[in-house]
């Protein structure tokens, strides 16, 4: 942990970039262009100095978490929230060093075992991240269940996630992820057994329709999802939401992703630049993607997993899921 801390002290937070454009009117539509490239640049500062306000936020955090876990050093909560600070700044070898380090100290609590697995899924071992779930998954039997309160929390300030339903859903994610299906299923609906909310059930809803449809189980598959509606009062997983109303045919794939016309449906530049941005653009992506994928047309999922994957959040669910769908795609596998 010494070795962590100064680590961490050494860093040095950045200074914020601000760019400015001048434009000078020498004809009559120069004003206009101008204007416009004025207009860009601003909003790409803006954007800039939006991250870079974030990122100095999250490193405050994780200082704040250090002293905290160093004040306190037998309490495993402390620990977790180092880990789970160092993977928001990105920093997931150093996360699971963290995780690794609170399983050792608190081999009985299958939380450190579940947030290094998530961070193996981030660092794309997925064979690390099964073996990490099913041992939590072992530590949790027979227990109650527990809320896990979010590092980046929703609008409602409401935690829609536990600890037994993110074991079984990452550990359904990364079996999923390894093509074991038939596993994947088995974690899914042990996951949604486990899930007490409208959130949490589409996004478990969600990741196992398409695991019965890559079993061929099309008709179990639209049986599951029959009883969703519109109405669902969802907080935050809105993506899952609708992906499922997309497979039930009440919305169509350019409801979510608008880019998709009937005239330009191979534009996927501008998927990427559409107002769907980062995670929300992998999520949507990936499910419009395997969609596309299921129904036989693997040109078109090609096409959209191409796009998410030159995204910019490598960390999402949906961009790794659509690497990993393009490397089935090259090795001509399912």
């Amino acid at each position: 942990m010494l070795l962590l801390l100064a680590r961490n002290l050494s860093r040095q937070m950045g200074l914020k970039a601000v760019f400015c454009l001048i434009g000078i009117p020498l004809l009559g539509w120069v004003p206009t262009l101008v204007a416009q490239q004025k207009q860009d640049s601003e909003s790409q500062s803006a954007q800039q100095d939006t991250k870079s306000a974030t990122a100095s936020e999250a490193e405050v955090a994780l200082q704040a978490a250090i002293k905290d876990w160093e004040a306190n050093p037998n309490d495993p909560d402390r620990l977790i929230w180092v880990g789970r600070r160092l993977a928001y700044l990105g920093r997931y070898q150093e996360a699971i060093e963290t995780f690794s380090q609170g399983h050792e100290k608190f081999p009985e609590d299958a939380r450190f075992l579940r947030h290094r697995g998530h961070r193996w899924v981030s660092l794309r071992e997925f064979e690390k991240a099964v073996d990490d779930f099913e041992a939590a998954a072992k530590l949790i039997e027979g227990l109650e269940d527990q809320v896990e309160p979010d590092g980046q929390p929703n609008a409602a300030g409401i935690p829609t996630s536990t600890l037994h339903t993110n074991i079984w859903y990452h550990l359904g994610l990364a079996r999923f992820l390894l093509g074991d299906f038939e596993r994947a299923l088995d974690a899914y609906e042990k996951c949604l057994a486990a899930s007490k909310n409208p959130d949490m059930r589409v996004a478990t809803l969600d990741w196992q329709y398409m695991t019965l449809c890559r079993l061929e189980r099309r008709d179990e598959a639209d049986r599951l999802i029959a009883d969703v509606t519109p109405e669902w009062p969802i907080i935050e997983n809105h993506a899952y939401h609708r992906r499922l109303l997309m497979y039930q045919g009440k919305l169509q794939a350019t409801d979510l992703l608008p880019s998709l016309t009937a005239t330009d449906q191979n534009r996927m530049d501008e998927v990427v630049s559409s107002s769907s941005p980062g995670v929300e653009l992998a999520t949507y992506g990936f499910g419009v993607g395997h969609w596309y994928l299921i129904q036989g047309d693997r040109q078109k999922a090609r096409e959209i997993f191409e796009a998410v994957v030159s995204g910019s959040s490598p960390a999402a669910f949906g961009y790794i899921a659509a690497e990993v769908e393009l490397k089935r795609m090259g090795d001509d596998s399912r």
